[in-house]
């Protein structure tokens, strides 16, 4: 509808004491380019074993009407040439252009593809060429005239009382009056009889592939009359012009609704997903700051790196001595910070992990939930299929599996690795960058970057649940005590806060990244189906301009 109101209509409200632009359109093989060459009188448009191959259409114009064409006043999104002679194989986005002296002032005729055409390019740029006409000559065969997709277009022309003409071609002189009846009787029924109809007896060509004369002396004689007579043009021009926007305007409002409804429905799909996986980010930065981490192998490792059971001890009967009693315990220990690290980098990528699936899950079970969801994930599927393989199994032949959008994606496990291990990095060197000054460096040194690293991470992981105090300490929160201690000794109550605070930043910083990254996946099912709003607004205005117009 957009191509149509830049192809033709507002050209034609803009000027409509332009020349008529007749195209010539039809099934494979109906004999389209023989008729217009016969029509004018020398080969312009090549027809025969070529006519499938993606060519250019042809528009033949009188030497004095090249003014109405060479701009881009209609088809404007078509390149021009003015090679005289068909090449075969030329670029179908360009318009070739051909003056002759036998075509009328006041008409243009112009061969276009196949309706049919095995090429998908020849069949959408037929019916882009189709609505870009104010008559249409249609061509088609004896053999082929009752045939559906030629009736589609014909009944197109007629729900928009779009002007035609009608050729029944190769018809053979024993039932040429038979099927000439039949024919305009199938015209009757369908709101065109009042077309023009001619036939062509079937016939030998010459040696140039063009008809006799006097089998088209008619459809000559009648274009040439038509091209004279300037009412009857104006006629013409009214009638197609017309009702191609009454047809604009009726068309329009559903389909804007349609559009609207679509939009709205994309959004509410973007939306669906984007709670699912702000949950997830909202679930792990919850996890990782409550005491959930501080299970397991985590604990077990920190425990067994300072010593708890001891040190939580001093803590009740004499804090005094905590220094003491660390630096004994972790100055002995510096190879297990390898250990405390690695359990707690396993741990939180396995919290990551968890997340991201339930997401993963809840998402495609919203988009299950309703139809336009089930089409985008079996599209996903199929597009994975297409590939090689499922979206959901391995196949027969030991394809490696490619996940569906409900779960995990193949490069979230190196991407989460990255992401726990890039945020330990951080953590380490906010340790470097607080102790910077003097009266820090000897006590940093003194327990160790990697030490006091790890105690940031577990005091981190219980900051939401509160670390508890002297006899309320317990295995899990109470063990991210020592490590409160321990920062609190080196660094301060208020730095412990804001090193807290900046950890727990960086990592929810990190977190959404990763998140955002399996969300993508969503996006880009969105994305391959795109739904722009703004059409719909734009083409309604559009309808309403040129309706004003005519």
């Amino acid at each position: 509808m957009l191509d149509q109101l830049d192809d033709y209509l507002l050209p034609r409200l803009v000027q409509l004491e332009a020349p008529i632009l007749a195209v010539v359109g039809g099934s494979t093989g109906a004999g389209k380019s023989t008729l217009v060459n016969t029509v004018i009188g020398k080969v312009v448009s090549e027809p025969g074993v070529l006519r499938p191959t993606t060519r250019s259409p042809v528009l033949i114009h009188h030497p004095a009407d090249a003014d109405w064409f060479v701009g881009d006043r209609v088809l404007p999104g078509m390149a021009r040439t003015a090679a005289e002679e068909p090449g075969g194989m030329e670029d179908a986005g360009q318009l070739r252009l051909v003056a002759a002296e036998s075509v009328p002032r006041g008409l243009a005729i112009l061969d276009a593809p196949d309706i049919d055409s095995v090429v998908e390019a020849n069949r959408d740029l037929a019916t882009q060429l189709l609505a870009a006409a104010d008559l249409w000559l249609f061509v088609t065969t004896a053999a082929r005239y009752s045939d559906a997709v030629p009736w589609e277009f014909l009944q197109s022309a007629s729900d928009r009382s779009t002007a035609v003409a009608v050729v029944l071609d190769r018809a053979p002189s024993e039932t040429i009056d038979d099927i000439t009846g039949h024919l305009a009787q199938m015209l009757l029924e369908r709101g065109l009889g009042d077309s023009p109809l001619f036939s062509i007896q079937e016939t030998v060509v010459d040696g140039n592939g063009m008809l006799p004369q006097a089998t088209v002396a008619g459809i000559k004689d009648w274009l040439i009359d038509l091209a004279a007579d300037a009412e009857a043009r104006a006629g013409v021009v009214r009638r197609t012009l017309q009702g191609a926007v009454s047809a604009m305007v009726k068309r329009t409002p559903p389909f804007a609704a349609a559009v609207k409804a679509q939009a709205e429905t994309a959004l509410e799909l973007r939306s669906s997903v984007e709670t699912a996986y702000d949950q997830g980010v909202k679930d792990i930065a919850k996890a990782s700051q409550d005491g959930t981490l501080l299970r397991g192998e985590v604990l077990a490792r920190w425990q067994q790196f300072v010593g708890t059971g001891e040190l939580l001890k001093g803590l009740q009967s004499n804090g005094g001595r905590l220094r003491d009693r660390l630096k004994s315990s972790l100055g002995n220990k510096p190879a297990e910070t390898r250990d405390v690290s690695d359990a707690i980098q396993s741990g939180l990528e396995s919290l990551l992990s968890e997340h991201a699936a339930a997401a993963a899950e809840r998402a495609e079970k919203v988009w299950q939930g309703t139809a336009p969801g089930r089409q985008l994930l079996a599209a996903a599927d199929a597009e994975n299929a297409a590939g090689g393989k499922s979206a959901s199994k391995a196949g027969a032949d030991g394809n490696d599996v490619v996940p569906s959008l409900g779960t995990l994606s193949e490069q979230f496990p190196a991407a989460a690795n990255r992401t726990v291990r890039e945020w330990q990095a951080f953590v380490l060197d906010l340790v470097r960058k607080e102790g910077a000054d003097k009266k820090s460096t000897a006590k940093i040194l003194e327990y160790g970057v990697n030490g006091l690293g790890l105690s940031l991470m577990v005091v981190m992981f219980a900051s939401a649940a509160g670390i508890p105090k002297g006899a309320q300490t317990s295995a899990g929160v109470g063990s991210a005590v020592v490590g409160q201690r321990l920062l609190e000794a080196v660094f301060g109550d208020k730095a412990v806060q804001g090193m807290v605070e900046k950890a727990r930043e960086d990592l929810d910083g990190k977190v959404h990244a990763l998140m955002d990254a399996e969300f993508a996946r969503y996006l880009a099912v969105l994305d391959q189906h795109p739904v722009d709003a703004e059409t719909a607004r734009q083409l309604t205005e559009a309808a309403r301009a040129v309706e004003d117009c005519t």
